[in-house]
């Protein structure tokens, strides 16, 4: 972890510059955590528009520390969601000492400095995995509403690696509608709730909000989940009481016929083409 006083702080990047202010920022949660000292860091220096920064990586191991001390199990699961929707996000994952985007960095601060952040947030990463648990069964609570129980299945993925579910969750976080890309011919597959069943997910050609009147073709819903993820989701959703998630999995992990080319497809592999990296 970076010394409060470290000069690499104003080298680092944030959406809007330098990170200069983040020390202070990150200082004043440690003292006493303020939901809206969190939002500044968070969506001024930390996170935008799906991307993370230098100065990110470098928060990250006191964001960790704080989730695993505090005795406030709320502010442990908003630590939980926020860090996992960044660690979602990071889209250099390879076995490199530190990302290739860092080549400037590096050249300012020294490449073992920018190893040392880099390993400092796989393992601020692991922390907040072990908090797994106690996150969820706070997230079970029936106070808890849908949106930051899917949050928390949203985290919990990317956590456990399984970054193209957790992005789709995360695109599509209100869990009523789904967009698929057929693999024969590339075009969208409209995945939506039945108008009177709402736990039966049927797929169209577009979008159905732009174009009423089509007609919806059947999603088989499978009996069992073969994928592991699939399973995986279903056991957490169920634990969580994310109740919509649970019952839209089954047709997720279905079949269908693309409303374009009417080819067979399968939904779930269907659905995380685009989130694939």
């Amino acid at each position: 972890m970076l010394k409060w006083n470290s000069d690499v702080w104003g080298k680092l990047t944030g959406p809007y510059g330098s990170a200069d202010n983040v020390p202070v920022l990150l200082q004043q949660l440690m003292q006493e955590y303020s939901q809206e000292v969190f939002d500044e860091l968070f969506q001024e220096y930390l996170f935008h528009q799906n991307t993370i920064y230098t100065a990110t990586y470098a928060a990250m191991p006191f964001l960790a520390q704080l989730a695993g001390s505090t005795s406030d199990a709320e502010v442990r699961k908003e630590l939980f969601i926020n860090c996992g929707i960044i660690e979602a996000s990071r889209d250099e994952r390879d076995k490199a000492s530190f990302p290739a985007s860092w080549a400037e960095l590096a050249e300012n601060v020294g490449s073992s400095v920018c190893t040392e952040l880099y390993r400092d947030y796989v393992e601020a990463i692991g922390k907040l995995r072990a908090l797994t648990k106690e996150v969820f069964t706070y997230a079970a609570q029936p106070t808890v509403d849908e949106i930051e129980k899917r949050y928390t299945l949203v985290a919990d993925a990317a956590y456990r690696g399984s970054y193209a579910p957790a992005n789709m969750l995360m695109t599509f976080t209100n869990g009523d509608e789904y967009v698929a890309v057929c693999p024969a011919c590339e075009e969208d597959v409209f995945i939506w709730p039945n108008e009177e069943h709402e736990g039966i997910l049927q797929a169209y050609e577009q979008d159905p909000v732009f174009h009423a009147g089509q007609e919806p073709h059947p999603i088989v819903p499978a009996a069992s989940f073969a994928d592991e993820e699939v399973r995986a989701l279903a056991e957490r959703a169920a634990a969580i009481g994310e109740q919509t998630l649970a019952g839209h999995l089954h047709y997720l992990a279905g079949e269908t016929v693309c409303p374009s080319c009417r080819e067979k497809i399968s939904v779930w592999p269907s659905l995380l083409s685009t989130y694939t990296m």
